[in-house]
């Protein structure tokens, strides 16, 4: 119950400051100027970090193609945390019936059908359609930053159901996938550091689902695939939030989505995702809800 009280004392007073605009529903804000503007210097602060290696930069919209979703199995991993978008297809007459349970308060959702599009877990994902095929030699490098939805409505304001994730991605031979990862538990800490948050790097796995899962979770911990960078906002409670998460995907989507390697190999990949709205609590948290009263030299890592 510690840890609890303290994510919900800190959601009050991230509320209370303004930073953060409450819904009725646990896990989805809206988000003031002031916490867009961290969120802005982050990302400038991301950028400069990847600079060095030449990425495409691409942008997607919190929605894709079901057919691509389905293509990615993150429904037999994690149904728990899918988000999938339903519409109105029905006559007048379904529609009346729609409004009449709707004015009694039952659940008019039933009359809806689902659409051809879902809701993005990861901002990469949209992006493995547009590799189906053979990559140039060495590889391709993407930048993405997007919308990512998972249902996991949650006290703690760290853990929404809407945030962002400015991502590197690696598809290509399996050893750069590999060495992209290794290159950005460094990159990634160093980007922590510079904004003076105090991070370790961890062995880590995804939250797969059910029985099967668990043993895709304890694989994916012995093969090291994934690597978590940690900060602690609820002062030693708990097991940290992760705020940057890299990872090693092996030939997952490059099977998935018929990807090959110059010499027509199956393709592997890797991404690090830095969690925009984590770093940005992280930073209230360690530094306090006044940016002015920040230390002068993260306003200009910042906003220089």
């Amino acid at each position: 119950m510690e840890l609890a009280n303290a994510q919900a004392q800190f959601r009050a007073e991230l509320i209370s400051a303004g930073l953060l605009v409450p819904t009725s529903v646990d896990g989805l804000y809206g988000r003031s100027g002031a916490f867009e503007d961290i969120i802005e210097g982050i990302d400038r602060v991301v950028i400069s970090a990847g600079t060095d290696q030449p990425s495409s930069r691409y942008r997607f919209p919190p929605v894709f193609p079901r057919a691509d979703f389905d293509r990615t199995d993150y429904l037999a991993s994690f149904p728990d945390l899918t988000g999938s978008i339903h519409t109105f297809v029905g006559s007048e007459r379904d529609h009346a019936q729609i409004l009449a349970i709707h004015a009694e308060g039952g659940d008019w959702g039933a009359l809806l059908a689902q659409s051809d599009v879902m809701l993005a877990s990861a901002a990469c994902h949209p992006a493995y359609p547009m590799l189906s095929g053979r990559l140039p030699e060495g590889g391709r490098r993407l930048d993405i930053l997007g919308y990512c939805f998972r249902h996991e409505p949650a006290v703690d304001p760290a853990r929404m159901q809407a945030f962002r994730q400015h991502e590197y991605v690696f598809v290509g031979p399996a050893e750069g996938a590999q060495a992209h990862r290794d290159h950005w538990v460094d990159r990634g800490m160093e980007v922590l550091s510079a904004l003076g948050l105090p991070a370790t790097s961890v062995i880590a796995n995804d939250p797969f689902f059910g029985r099967v899962g668990r043993m895709l979770a304890a694989n994916q911990r012995d093969e090291s695939l994934k690597v978590e960078l940690v900060v602690h906002l609820y002062d030693g409670l708990g097991d940290g939030t992760a705020v940057v998460s890299c990872n090693c995907h092996l030939d997952h989507f490059g099977q998935n989505f018929d990807i090959e390697t110059a010499d027509g190999g199956v393709a592997h990949s890797a991404c690090v995702g830095f969690g925009m709205e984590r770093i940005a609590l992280a930073l209230l948290k360690h530094h306090g809800l006044d940016t002015a009263h920040w230390p002068a030299s993260l306003r200009e890592v910042l906003w220089s």
